[in-house]
């Protein structure tokens, strides 16, 4: 089994088990739990920032940000691909009360002059722009990364403009490698920022949310709120930690991956097009002639798993249990498809 549908599947080797079950544990909600907040001071140092909260989900992560940075009816400003707005269930308007102002931009990033006409006029009738929202990398933009310099320049317009700035950092560590930008200079622009554990790094669960220590504060409670105060939550930020250790430089061999499967893909007749592979994600769409399912189920078949990102497109996703041979083999069963 070749399992290419997301870096959400994969399994913890023996070196991170054995971290979680020797992990010092204590009651989180007391903050009492000590790997929590070594992982917590870990993380908001290493991106510089104030503080960390340690949540169950990217999700979470990403709510809890929105909840702390908006008030109910303001507006918070995305791209039309971002995951807040496609894939949390329209958490901005259940928990905060927000609406939402989508923008057009490039597989999923956009620029800060695409901001200016984003921003609503001052009217008793419109919702008050509060919060923009970047996503690094971009999960349905197929993995792209922002350019520092193009997030110093969102920051200066989010500034220049009364406005918070959030990143979701679900891949993040694979734009840290991808750009090789480090992740103090990622932290040095967004208002919070949200970092996944359980995507490209490895771990089963986990991500965290870094701001200020008021930032931080209020989070906890909203956290706790929503349900996501854990107890004896040094088991998962074990693993945590053992995967930013030693599993974050091997997420270039990730990169390299998807870079040989966009090759092998740009040589069969019944992709029409791909979207441009800088990280560990590869968005391939059918010709019109080929039918998305019947597709996908002829790669399931084959032991090969995929997963449909459309009508007419599919997505693979490497990660720490792919490897060389599993990738030949896809791309040898890619190439006997009929051209």
């Amino acid at each position: 089994m070749i399992d290419l549908r997301s870096d959400t599947v994969t399994q913890p080797g023996k070196g991170m088990l054995q971290a979680m079950l020797t992990a010092k544990t204590g009651d989180d909600v007391f903050r009492e739990d000590p790997t929590v907040n070594e992982l917590e001071e870990y993380c908001a140092d290493m991106f510089g920032k104030e503080a960390g909260l340690f949540v169950p989900s990217g999700t979470m992560s990403n709510q809890i940000a929105l909840k702390v940075l908006t008030r109910p009816m303001d507006e918070i400003i995305c791209d039309e691909l971002s995951h807040i707005y496609n894939y949390e269930n329209g958490g901005y308007a259940y928990h905060s009360g927000l609406s939402i102002k989508l923008i057009k931009g490039e597989n999923g990033l956009f620029k800060a002059e695409d901001l200016k006409n984003a921003i609503q006029p001052k009217a008793d009738w419109l919702p008050e722009s509060r919060l923009v929202c970047i996503e690094n990398t971009s999960n349905k933009g197929g993995g792209g990364c922002y350019k520092i310099e193009e997030i110093k320049k969102i920051k200066n317009f989010c500034l220049d403009n009364q406005l918070y700035l959030h990143m979701d950092g679900a891949r993040i560590w694979n734009a840290i490698v991808a750009k090789k930008v480090s992740p103090a200079e990622y932290g040095k622009y967004p208002d919070t920022i949200s970092i996944c554990f359980s995507k490209g790094l490895g771990a089963p669960v986990g991500s965290m949310l870094l701001g200020t220590e008021e930032h931080i504060q209020r989070a906890r409670k909203i956290r706790k709120a929503m349900g996501g105060g854990m107890r004896q939550a040094g088991i998962l930020a074990a693993g945590a930690m053992f995967a930013i250790r030693h599993q974050t430089d091997r997420l270039e061999e990730d990169h390299q991956h998807a870079k040989t499967l966009e090759r092998s893909l740009e040589n069969c007749s019944y992709i029409k097009s791909i979207l441009p592979v800088e990280t560990n994600i590869v968005i391939a769409r059918l010709i019109e002639s080929v039918d998305i399912d019947n597709f996908i189920n002829n790669l399931s078949n084959n032991g090969i798993f995929v997963s449909k990102f459309g009508s007419d497109s599919f997505r693979m996703v490497t990660h720490l249990n792919i490897d060389s041979e599993m990738i030949e083999n896809v791309c040898k069963f890619f190439n006997k498809l009929k051209n």
